[in-house]
Parts: structure tokens; C-alpha cells; sequence
């Protein structure tokens, strides 16, 4: 079997890439610029600071030496006070800024992320694990929200801090300044080449992360299955193997970032230890106060500060630019099916449709030398053609793999032929909008879905604004109200986790009754009683009766005893159709659905002559 592999990415670190992703968080753009300016003042003050008390080294303490009084401190205390107010103010408004941005980005890149899978199609699901798409709306989205929360405040606490620190130091002693600063040009070259290993290594972390999802995923779905097979050993060893590449590259990047950091604490301590024994000498001399001096190996203290937030920033976003190339490839997946914006324009789109235009749907279906062919496989259908009138139930019968699934999947638009037309009521489905053809579908699985609640909940799911006795009607029709009543809490019971507490028969007259509370003009039933006992598959076989009336019909199924009554069944192999007609038309030909119907019959006699010896 062919794996899914996740995508690698290998360009260098990206602020265009950044500004994308920023313009998804628009709306949250006015609080990032108060941010940067409560960080500018923030930055501003700590550079004052060191000012005011190089002020008071310099003026107060020789004047206490000299007669004992302390003229000005009052005034200087008070404005202490006030920077100090400043300082606090902005703090708490900065921590609540950043705690806003980060759970706001989060909120709407998920918003729009979950948005982008309701849009997309069937095809794009057939290649992308569950698992890795749970991986990006989870663990990668957190990690973009911090990193735009935070990370962009420390970065401009850090550039403001930098320049007004720069600007202080040169102009109380530029030839030091400029020797410290010689500190600079190395440190960029560290960085630089930490930084390629750095984004590197939190790649390959967060490709292993998406598999290691993908493997809870499968195993949580596929319980059973393992249980059944004895596969616990086995599976326990694949995703050790897992764990131990996620084990490895995290602690690689982590080594990495690690090193990184002390190198640029070292290097800024070097500049300081010069400036302290450099201003030292100065002092001894005559040539600098000793205000100055402090006020020095302040400043170069916190010049190097905000280099090592910036520095930890940046081995932070070489994570978080991982994360965000995962995020932003779901968000700018361009939909394999998509609606023309002069369809758009008449129709709306699947969040804003313009329902007051859409014409009545009444069921004529027509394929016009339809071709058709998955990506990267063989073609499923060539030439196909068939024509379909409104009200008329269509059985698809034949071996698996022949394209029967796929005919409905088309009609549905679930995909789109490759090459022809499919008409509905005489015009090209493509020129209408996909949530008008969708709305008038009705479509029961082999599996049918339900969701967590109650079973009232799940046949509402149709028609949200559905009466309680439209759902007890819907439910009395396809006579499933039976045993609904024999629960505990009747219509009110809760259902579980995909509709784990109900047998797959009660789960599929709860998908018929949903079915047909939505009163679609089209419907198919694929397979739909192939996985229950005989008598449930009479009761659904009268529920079938009811729900096909007056609608157009396809029907795919194994168990021929469901086809019987359609109006034309379709032998399909290959890609076309092998024959055409009523029941009783294809066994007086004696063809291949005659063989499928007798070689299906003799199976099921044989099965009851078993049952009957051994009961």
C-alpha cells in the first residue's frame, strides 16, 4: 500500500511567507500595532532608567559628600514614580495584548482552516490523512498563534531597545561604543548559519509530529481491527519507531538552539567585561565619572539583552515558520471543484447562497461522453453516456472496481469528468452552483455517519429549523420508530461517538429517516444493505419503497435481491455499460447479470442449507 508522505519544505526562512500568514490575522492588526508601540515606550523607559540613575550618582551623592543636603530629590523621586507608572501600565497592557492576539490568531486561523475543509473535495481527502490534517489544526496552529502573539513582541521590545540603547552609548562615549559594537558582525554570522540548521531540524520535528497523529488517529479508529488481528505488539512497535524520529529531532533542534544561545550570552558578556574594565580605567584616570561608568556597562548589559530575546526569537520562529508553511499549504489549497464567479454572482457560494435564484431541481440526470479518471490512476470511465428522466430509479450492479461508485460521485459533483458533460434538467451541472445540485441530494452510505447526540439531533441534522414532529414523521416513514421507542430516552437517547451505541441497522434507518426529512429530488444508495441481517434488510427495503417515490434514483448494490425492483439496472464493468434494462429483461438474456443474479442466488441457498444443519 502506497503511504502518504508529508511534504518537505526546504526554502530558507521567509518573511514573505510571515506576511501571509499576518494576513490572515488581519482583523487583529490594529491590536499588534498598539503592541509594537506599547513596546516602544516599554523599551524607551528601560533605556531611561539607567539615565536617571546615572543622574543621581553624579548629582546627588557629591552633593551629600559636599554639604549634606539633597536639593532636587524630592522632584527627582517623582519622577521616578512616574516612569516607574508608565513602566507598570504598559506591562499590564502588553500582557494583555499579547494573551489577545495569541488566542484571537489562533481562534481564526482554525476558523478559516475548518472553512477551507468545508470547501474542499472528495479528491482532496483521498490523499491527506486524517491525522495530518488534525496535526495542522491543532499542535501547528497553537505554535503560529504563540509565535505571533509573543514572538513579535519581543521583537520590537528588542529593536526599539537596541537603537535607543546604540543612541544613549555613543552619545555619552562613542569610542567605546564603537568597540563594543565590534561584537556585532560575528554574532550575525552565527546566527545566520544556526539559523539554517536551527529551521532544518524543527522541520523534520514537525513532519514526524504529523505522523505521530496520524497514528493515534489510526489506531483510536481502528481498534477493533487491531484487536481482532492481535496487532498490539506489532502496532506498538511501528509507532515506537515514530516516537523515537520525533525523540531524535527534538532533541536535535532543541541541542541546536541550546548551543545557539549561549554562544550570543558569551559574546555579549565579552563586550561587557571590555566596556567595565575599558569605562574602569577611565574612572581611575579622571576621564569618566563614575555615574557614567555605571550608566556604560548598564546600557551595554542591555544592549545585549534584547540581541539575546531577539536571538531566542529567532531559533523560536525557525519552529514556528515550520508550522506555518504546514498551515498556510491547507489554507491556500486551491479546491480541485470550484464554482465560476459568473456562477458565484447568479447562485452564491456554499457560506452566502443566493437561495431566491436557484431554479427547481426535478431530476433529469444525462451523461454526454463522459471520460473520467483519478489523479495519477488509470481511467474509470470512457465515452460514457446515459440518460436518466426525472422520477426514474436507476440500479448499478458489477464487479468492484468497474466505476459504479464513481457515476454516483459524479452526478453528485463530488468529482467532475475529465473530459463531457453531465446535465441536470438539460444544462451543464457546471453552470449552476455546487450547494444548489448538493442541496437537492440525499445520499445513504454502506457506513452511514453519525454524529455525537441524540438521535433527534442526528435526522434534524437535514433540516436544522425541522419541527420535532417533522423528525418523528420522517422517522415513522422509513419505520425506524420502532426501536427508537424501545430506548431509554426515546427520540432524546444519545447515539455515542460516531453512533457507536446503535446496531448498523438502526444507524441506517436513522441516516434513511435523515434523508428523507432533507426531501432531496435526487438520491443514491450506495450499498446500503449490505451490511445488515435479512430482516433488517426488509424493514430498510420498505423504507427504500417510501423514500424513492417520486425522486430520481441510483441505487448501488452487491445483494441483488435490492435491484430488483428498479426500473433499469445498469451492468457496468470496465468503465461502461456491459447491459441495460428491466430484472426480468437481463435474465431472459441469460448475460452477465444473469450470472451475477444465479451465482448470488446458489450462494445464498447454500448459506441457508448451512444455517439450517448447524442450528
Amino acid at each position: 500500500m502506497q503511504q502518504f508522505e508529508e511534504q518537505d519544505y526546504t526554502q530558507k526562512f521567509s518573511l514573505s511567507l510571515w506576511r501571509k500568514i499576518l494576513r490572515y490575522a488581519k482583523e487583529y492588526h490594529r491590536d499588534l500595532y498598539k503592541l509594537v508601540v506599547v513596546m516602544g515606550i516599554t523599551a524607551v523607559c528601560d533605556v531611561v532608567f539607567p539615565l536617571m540613575t546615572t543622574y543621581a550618582i553624579d548629582h546627588f551623592i557629591p552633593s551629600l559628600d559636599r554639604a549634606g543636603t539633597m536639593t532636587g530629590v524630592p522632584t527627582f523621586v517623582v519622577m521616578y514614580l512616574i516612569v516607574l507608572l508608565v513602566q507598570v501600565v504598559n506591562i499590564y497592557y502588553f500582557l494583555y495584548l499579547g494573551g489577545k492576539i495569541e488566542v484571537g490568531v489562533c481562534y481564526t486561523i482554525r476558523r478559516q482552516a475548518f472553512r477551507k475543509l468545508q470547501e474542499l473535495p472528495f479528491s482532496y481527502y483521498d490523499t491527506m490523512p486524517v491525522g495530518y490534517l488534525m496535526s495542522r489544526m491543532t499542535s501547528d496552529t497553537q505554535r503560529l498563534a504563540e509565535t505571533i502573539g509573543w514572538s513579535l513582541l519581543d521583537l520590537a521590545w528588542g529593536a526599539v531597545m537596541i537603537v535607543a540603547t546604540s543612541v544613549a552609548m555613543f552619545l555619552n562615549n562613542w569610542r567605546l561604543t564603537l568597540i563594543v559594537l565590534l561584537v556585532v558582525p560575528p554574532l550575525a554570522i552565527i546566527s545566520w548559519w544556526f539559523q539554517q540548521k536551527i529551521l532544518k531540524a524543527y522541520r523534520a520535528v514537525r513532519k514526524t509530529n504529523s505522523k505521530i497523529t496520524g497514528a493515534f488517529n489510526e489506531g483510536i479508529m481502528g481498534a477493533k481491527t487491531t484487536k481482532t488481528l492481535v496487532r498490539e505488539e506489532m502496532n506498538m512497535e511501528e509507532f515506537t519507531v515514530l516516537t523515537h524520529d520525533m525523540k531524535k529531532s527534538a532533541v536535535h533542534a532543541a541541542s541546536l538552539s541550546a548551543l545557539y544561545l549561549p554562544i550570543v550570552v558569551a559574546l555579549g558578556s565579552l563586550a561587557t567585561a571590555y566596556a567595565l574594565w575599558k569605562g574602569g580605567r577611565e574612572v581611575l584616570i579622571g576621564g569618566m565619572t563614575l555615574g557614567v561608568l555605571q550608566l556604560f556597562v548598564n546600557y551595554t548589559v542591555q544592549f545585549f539583552e534584547p540581541i539575546r530575546n531577539i536571538a531566542n526569537v529567532f531559533a523560536e520562529m525557525q519552529s514556528a515558520q515550520a508550522a506555518a508553511e504546514r498551515v498556510l499549504t491547507l489554507l491556500e489549497t486551491a479546491p480541485d471543484i470550484v464554482d465560476t464567479k459568473e456562477v458565484e454572482a447568479v447562485f452564491g457560494d456554499n457560506f452566502h447562497p443566493k437561495r431566491e435564484n436557484w431554479p427547481a431541481l426535478h431530476g433529469d440526470v444525462e451523461f454526454c461522453h463522459v471520460d473520467f479518471q483519478y489523479k495519477e490512476g488509470e481511467k474509470v470511465l470512457s465515452d460514457f453516456n446515459l440518460k436518466v428522466k426525472a422520477g426514474e430509479t436507476i440500479a448499478l450492479v458489477g464487479p468492484t472496481g468497474a466505476g459504479k461508485s464513481t457515476v454516483v460521485n459524479l452526478i453528485c459533483r463530488f468529482y467532475e469528468p475529465t473530459a463531457g458533460e453531465i446535465k441536470i434538467d438539460g444544462v451543464n451541472y457546471k453552470e449552476r452552483s455546487q450547494l444548489w445540485l448538493q442541496s437537492n441530494l440525499g445520499y445513504v452510505l454502506q457506513e452511514p455517519r453519525l454524529f455525537s447526540g441524540t438521535i433527534r439531533d442526528n435526522i434534524r441534522y437535514a433540516r436544522l429549523d425541522a419541527s420535532d414532529e417533522e423528525v418523528e414523521e420522517a422517522a415513522r416513514m422509513v419505520n425506524a420508530e420502532n426501536f427508537i421507542l424501545r430506548m431509554d430516552k426515546g427520540y432524546d437517547t444519545d447515539v455515542g461517538e460516531g453512533g457507536s451505541r446503535l446496531s448498523t441497522g438502526e444507524k441506517q434507518l436513522i441516516s434513511f429517516a435523515r434523508a428523507i426529512l432533507a426531501d432531496p429530488r435526487i438520491f443514491v444508495l450506495d450499498e446500503a444493505t449490505s451490511s445488515v441481517d435479512t430482516q433488517t434488510e426488509q424493514i430498510i427495503q420498505n423504507a427504500i419503497s417510501k423514500l424513492l417515490t417520486g425522486r430520481t434514483s441510483f441505487i448501488i448494490a452487491h445483494r441483488l435481491s435490492t435491484v430488483r425492483t428498479a426500473d433499469r439496472i445498469l451492468v457496468i464493468d470496465d468503465g461502461k455499460i456491459k447491459e441495460m434494462g428491466t430484472h426480468r429483461e437481463l435474465l431472459r438474456k441469460k448475460g452477465a447479470y444473469y450470472q451475477l443474479y444465479t451465482n448470488q442466488f446458489q450462494e445464498e441457498q447454500a448459506m441457508e442449507i448451512l444455517a439450517g444443519e448447524t442450528a
